[in-house]
């Protein structure tokens, strides 16, 4: 996590949103990632988002897990509260904070490594409890911190790093999303700022859970073993005092490309991902349409971007189910929170 504060230097005449902040103040520390990585991409358009919609800094709360994406939280809006958890718990770390208090608006940042292996069962509850928050996963199939090794969202014929295929079919969570009853899916590449900031700000506007899958390319491990130059081949041949890597630096990868398009996008590595961006006849309130749709892309290789689905009518919100406080915990009074004795004996012979 780094905590290398940006210069508080800025021009005078930058613009500002209807509370009068800039777009600097809502940015945070200095980024460690590598050069070139994604999430940093995914940062920017956070930032951009959350200025836009004139989201107050202090009413925002950001959590995150463990992984390169859960880094990204140090990363925007400085003023918000923020919480990292430990790996793939982020999801009841934001349950609980939702419960206790309504009144701010939730951002948890997760990895495929932190969402669909360890935290699968996390995730799984948060979407079926519908808790009012944007859930975003930072997409890049490699476990990023632990040298590159395959996730669960890895596609079969992957090669990593290290030269060995990926045979395991993988979790796709725009999917896993749809069959759980999620209110609000979407899908988005990290270099397509255009589509990536109105999804972000939908997301967060959203009452109920929204997921948002961001395809984020790993700059580090995208390169393929067999060179004796590479970075494995060295270490197995050489016996360093100590295991260090060299990144090499990398241009970020961005798009632009029109409604109903499918483009197909190069990675640092010379591989290929294919995108499709939905248009304007696409129904995305309808469910099992949309599960249908993403599936039969899936076939053809192709990842399909934008509103992939909306349930605006839904009453399972995690708030309006369970009925709670609209007063956060920690502004109510001790007589409230603690009702004393009679109210305790009250309550248990409702089960004798």
């Amino acid at each position: 996590m780094s905590y290398i504060n940006k210069p508080k230097v800025a021009h005078p005449s930058l613009p500002t949103n209807a509370l009068g902040l800039t777009r600097r103040q809502y940015e945070g520390a200095m980024s460690t990632l590598c050069a070139g990585c994604g999430h940093d991409s995914v940062t920017a358009a956070i930032v951009e988002a959350c200025w836009g919609i004139d989201l107050k800094p202090e009413q925002l709360a950001k959590l995150s897990g463990i992984g390169c994406s859960s880094k990204t939280t140090a990363y925007f809006v400085a003023g918000a509260h923020g919480f990292n958890s430990v790996h793939g718990r982020m999801p009841s770390i934001a349950s609980g904070a939702a419960a206790a208090n309504r009144e701010l608006t939730y951002i948890g940042i997760s990895g495929d490594g932190d969402s669909l292996s360890i935290g699968f069962g996390q995730l799984a509850h948060a979407i079926r409890r519908n808790i009012n928050m944007l859930y975003i996963i930072e997409n890049n199939g490699v476990y990023g911190l632990t040298k590159g090794q395959f996730s669960a969202s890895a596609d079969i014929g992957t090669k990593a790093k290290k030269g060995e295929v990926n045979l395991t079919p993988p979790i796709d969570p725009v999917l896993l999303a749809l069959s759980l009853g999620a209110t609000f899916v979407a899908r988005s590449f990290s270099g397509d700022k255009q589509q990536l900031v109105p999804l972000i700000q939908a997301g967060l506007k959203h009452n109920g859970f929204a997921l948002i899958d961001v395809l984020s390319p790993c700059v580090t491990f995208n390169d393929h073993e067999g060179s004796t130059r590479s970075y494995t081949f060295t270490r197995e041949h050489y016996h360093p005092v100590i295991e260090a890597d060299f990144v090499p630096k990398a241009s970020e990868i961005t798009v632009d490309y029109q409604e109903g398009q499918a483009l197909s996008v190069e990675l640092h590595d010379g591989s290929q991902v294919i995108l499709r961006k939905l248009d304007a006849s696409y129904d995305p309130t309808d469910r099992s349409a949309a599960y249908h749709f993403i599936e039969t892309k899936i076939k053809n290789h192709e990842y399909v971007t934008g509103l992939i689905h909306i349930d605006e009518s839904s009453t399972t919100e995690f708030h309006t189910l369970n009925k709670t406080t609209k007063v956060p915990l920690n502004r109510l009074p001790f007589e409230k929170l603690s009702p004393g004795n009679a109210a305790l004996q009250k309550l248990q012979a409702r089960w004798r």
